[in-house]
């Protein structure tokens, strides 16, 4: 395999848009099944807790008071979370496609897993000053699932994608 210094240049080439939700979307489900396993089989913490958390950015912080289970919390934290999916997988591609990050599996891997670590630094030291409930969780479980959000999501537009021509 042969490495060509000047491949990632920026080219206007658009994202398939479709194919970078649905990975959007899609990482969004990856990331909320490791999250809710690694919360009930792993720290022995309730699954309601994350979506009190995620549902708060809309509802407010009084949402997390609450201790038990609410059909309504769930759906606004489902959505909020597939929502911010789906933009972070518009995002993604709008990085991908125009610098051919898509040129083989390792880039497109690295290039998620770099989108993965910008959006945990982001969300859990940027976006907490604002919503400080997510102070608490912060660390490598958060980061290792924050990354494999962006791999995710990177793969499966990989998978996806069929270039746009204008």
């Amino acid at each position: 395999m042969e490495l060509h210094m000047h491949s990632h240049h920026w080219e206007h080439r658009l994202p398939n848009w479709p194919a970078a939700a649905v990975a959007g979307f899609a990482a969004g489900a990856v990331l909320m099944v490791l999250e809710l396993f690694w919360s009930t089989m792993v720290t022995d913490v309730s699954p309601w807790t994350t979506s009190r958390m995620v549902a708060a950015i809309v509802l407010g912080p009084d949402t997390m008071q609450a201790s038990d289970f609410s059909v309504g919390v769930v759906a606004v934290a489902m959505a909020t979370h597939y929502v911010l999916g789906i933009v972070l997988g518009l995002i993604l591609a709008a990085i991908i496609a125009p610098f051919h990050f898509d040129s083989s599996i390792g880039m497109v891997l690295l290039t998620g897993a770099v989108f993965g670590l910008v959006v945990y630094l982001f969300n859990f030291y940027g976006m907490a000053r604002f919503f400080s409930w997510f102070d608490d969780m912060r660390g490598w479980s958060t980061l290792v699932a924050h990354l494999i959000f962006g791999m995710s999501a990177a793969i499966i537009y990989w998978k996806l994608e069929r270039p746009i021509k204008e």
